[in-house]
């Protein structure tokens, strides 16, 4: 392996898990506010981080430009991948498998939730109090929440399994009961974010949301 190849796939594997693992984190999160408070709680968690300072700067820097790069190398990672049943075992061949299947799904899913939220605020025809409305006026349209799913569960299986092969890469779990413990970890933690997600757009898609009035929130126009 050249050694350019090699250190842009430590940097590709170790902006998966800062920030890309912590973004993921924090937008299950944000998005789970809409399932403990509803409408509110929703708006609440993104005036939250509109909030945050240097916010366009911590987006990025911490979130944009390092997706980015992990995107586009990673669709060429996947590209050039070539599975090797002789020095693997099936289920962890079939791991390696789903990890760049999934990370293509990411990408495109990533790409379109982007452009239907983020670039409609950037260009004045969401406003960021109006995320949760739009949200739940596409995800009424049961295609579009079954693309969500398939995203969502996509997004949480490659930052998990992703995070089984950093530790693996980067000499953290090198044995194999180590590497075994790892992936009861992390699968346990896909079936957590998956659960929180979805539960997360059950609430989006609910009726109850948009009739959910956000009491003793003020924006400023």
């Amino acid at each position: 392996m050249k050694g350019n190849s090699y250190y842009s796939r430590k940097l590709h594997s170790l902006l998966g898990v800062i920030p890309l693992g912590f973004f993921i984190v924090e937008h299950m999160l944000t998005n789970f506010a809409a399932v403990e408070g509803g409408k509110e709680g929703f708006i609440e968690a993104v005036a939250f981080l509109n909030g945050l300072p240097l916010v366009l700067v911590l987006e990025i820097f911490g979130i944009w430009l390092p997706l980015l790069y992990h995107g586009v190398y990673g669709l060429y990672v996947a590209y050039q991948s070539r599975n090797n049943v002789t020095n693997y075992g099936y289920a962890r061949n079939l791991m390696f498998t789903l990890q760049r299947i999934t990370g293509v799904v990411t990408f495109v899913f990533v790409v379109w939730h982007l452009f239907e939220t983020r670039f409609q605020v950037a260009i004045g025809k969401v406003t960021h109090e109006g995320l949760g409305d739009h949200m739940h006026e596409m995800l009424s349209n049961p295609v579009i929440f079954i693309l969500y799913v398939i995203g969502i569960l996509a997004a949480s299986f490659h930052f998990c399994n992703g995070m089984w092969s950093f530790l693996v890469s980067w000499g953290i779990t090198v044995g194999p009961r180590a590497q075994k413990a790892s992936t009861y970890v992390w699968m346990g933690v896909f079936v957590i974010l998956s659960v929180m997600f979805i539960m997360s757009l059950a609430a989006f898609a609910s009726d109850s949301f948009v009739e959910t009035a956000a009491k003793g929130i003020q924006f400023i126009a």
